[in-house]
């Protein structure tokens, strides 16, 4: 009787295959890293840890801050629409805009990319997502890790998750009591959608239109798509510049809770958050999200409903923070903070 063996490849996972891969990313990342004069050049990707030379780094009192997350169900629109070059960007934003918060500049970036069986093609789409995602931080790819999980996962299924780690100097860490009386917040538009609220989203694509006034907030099939794949804005070079500048106190990403309790999570004890609903300047995909049946509260609670990022400063500082960015991304005043043992104040009615 003849004897059977077993393989790993037989079991559903490629090890050839993966190191073919090894190498794609490792020539990948170096269009992430920038030249360091003095320091020796590291070779990380493959490597069992990633190793990053900090001594080149001129900070009299440095502040590590670390930050690690993913894009929730936005992979499943990425799959539905067969496109994977774009959701990369998004789990490095997802992971340096929260770094910049506290006024971190991102120094590196790791991935962890889980699927049922490698896909080459996809995977170097998502990698190359990574890639741009890094550079448009500043940040470098250093490692990460790509799993071939079969049973885990369904077919054609995968999740990927990122980890950042960021500096800056003690005296412009962004902290609560830098924020005071009579600060003003200032919106900065988001791209659309970001990588937040997306089971709600499908939940909406699953069920047939009956709202009469649908038609109002249009997309074809196309269009939409192209809307839900778009990228979460990175906002690292205007933030890192305006806290170089001192021109900030305070920010908060806005990402899963929504507007609201994303700011408050900034505000420091015994001051009021005061928010007008009625100063936001939405996006259509959202009230094309609204007419499909998402009340109001709902809405605010789960998506950025146009604001992707917030700055709070003194209202002197307005003009010069605008200066730093671009027409699409420009900030305006939707509140201020005032002293009071309530959290929030929130009044006005967002305009869809």
């Amino acid at each position: 009787m003849k004897k059977t063996y077993y393989t790993y490849k037989k079991s559903g996972v490629n090890i050839g295959l993966a190191d073919k891969l090894v190498k794609y990313i490792s020539k990948a990342s170096k269009k992430t890293e920038k030249k360091q004069q003095n320091s020796k050049s590291f070779k990380n990707i493959g490597s069992f840890g990633a190793i990053y030379d900090l001594s080149r780094l001129k900070y009299k009192n440095p502040i590590i801050v670390s930050s690690t997350d993913g894009v929730g169900t936005k992979i499943e629109v990425a799959n539905k629409i067969n496109k994977f070059n774009t959701i990369g960007i998004d789990l490095v934003a997802m992971c340096v805009n929260d770094l910049i918060v506290q006024g971190a500049k991102p120094l590196f970036f790791l991935d962890y990319i889980s699927i049922e069986k490698l896909n080459i093609p996809k995977i170097k789409n998502l990698i190359n997502g990574i890639v741009k995602g890094c550079k448009i931080s500043g940040c470098s790819l250093v490692g990460g890790e790509t799993a071939e999980m079969p049973g885990t996962y369904s077919k054609g299924k995968f999740d990927i998750a990122g980890f950042s780690v960021g500096i800056v100097e003690k005296s412009k860490l962004l902290i609560k009591s830098k924020i005071k009386k009579n600060n003003i917040i200032l919106a900065v538009p988001s791209s659309g959608l970001h990588s937040n609220g997306f089971s709600l989203v499908r939940k909406v694509l699953s069920k047939k239109i009956h709202n009469k006034d649908s038609k109002k907030y249009y997309f074809s099939n196309k269009q939409l798509n192209k809307e839900l794949i778009k990228p979460t804005k990175i906002y690292v070079k205007e933030i890192l510049a305006l806290n170089d500048k001192r021109l900030i106190n305070g920010c908060a990403n806005i990402t899963g809770g929504g507007l609201i309790d994303n700011i408050i999570r900034v505000i420091p004890k015994n001051h009021v958050l005061n928010i007008d609903l009625g100063k936001i300047k939405t996006k259509k995909i959202f009230s094309w999200l609204k007419s499909r049946g998402i009340q109001d509260k709902e809405m605010i609670n789960t998506f950025n409903c146009g604001v992707g990022f917030c700055i709070i400063t003194d209202k002197k500082n307005i003009s010069k923070i605008k200066n730093h960015f671009s027409k699409e991304f420009k900030p305006y005043e939707i509140g201020y903070i005032s002293k009071g043992k309530m959290l929030t104040n929130i009044y006005g009615k967002i305009k869809w």
